[in-house]
């Protein structure tokens, strides 16, 4: 419950009712027969059952009213739960939305049409040390600047197979340690160009 309300980013508190074990069974007991667990399964829930802790953050904040409390603190519970502590989502409780089905087929398509531009670019005489772009992007074109150097093919190819390696994980997953990942061909065109980059020198 804890860890569902830090996902949905609402409030929650604990309220303990506090009976000994012979009450327990006195209301058990009151209970029709056909509401009842067998005898030897409730004995052990009773055995099994642990008591919440303030000390422990999945039970806190925690109100431990006795079973004959007539007065039980509704107001401070009140307020535990309308504008008490709200806990942000963390990594363990957030939601990860997961990567659309054609990702990694646009991670391959998207890496490899660029190892070609590069390829076909320097074929032609044009490739060492120019701004390539590699994308029409919505904000202007995706541009890699190239070194001043011929680039090999068999180079450009182990640049790609790690760097879609690198991804394969964060698409079956739906997210990095950075958090969700844009896996539109404009996004991995840019990332696959600051990849290059940074290893071609």
């Amino acid at each position: 419950m804890y860890c569902a309300a830090r996902e949905a980013n609402v409030r929650v508190a604990t309220v303990f009712i506090a009976a000994t074990a012979e009450i327990c069974r006195s209301w058990y007991q009151e209970k029709p027969e056909a509401a009842r667990y067998a005898e030897a399964t409730f004995e052990n829930l009773i055995q099994r059952y642990e008591e919440p802790s303030s000390m422990v953050r999945w039970d806190s904040p925690l109100f431990t009213i006795p079973w004959n409390e007539e007065q039980p603190p509704v107001d401070e519970i009140w307020q535990a739960v309308t504008g008490g502590l709200l806990r942000p989502p963390n990594a363990g409780t957030k939601s990860i939305p997961k990567p659309p089905s054609d990702a990694l087929q646009t991670l391959e398509t998207m890496t490899a049409t660029i190892v070609s531009e590069i390829m076909s670019n320097q074929t032609l005489g044009a490739g060492a040390g120019i701004s390539l772009k590699l994308y029409d992007g919505t904000d202007g074109p995706i541009k890699m600047q190239l070194p001043s150097r011929t680039v090999t093919l068999s180079e450009l190819q182990r640049l790609k197979r790690q760097f879609v390696m690198m991804h394969r994980k964060a698409i079956t997953q739906g997210a990095t340690e950075n958090g969700p990942v844009d896996w539109s061909e404009e996004a991995i065109a840019a990332k696959f160009g600051n990849y290059l980059e940074e290893r071609l020198g």
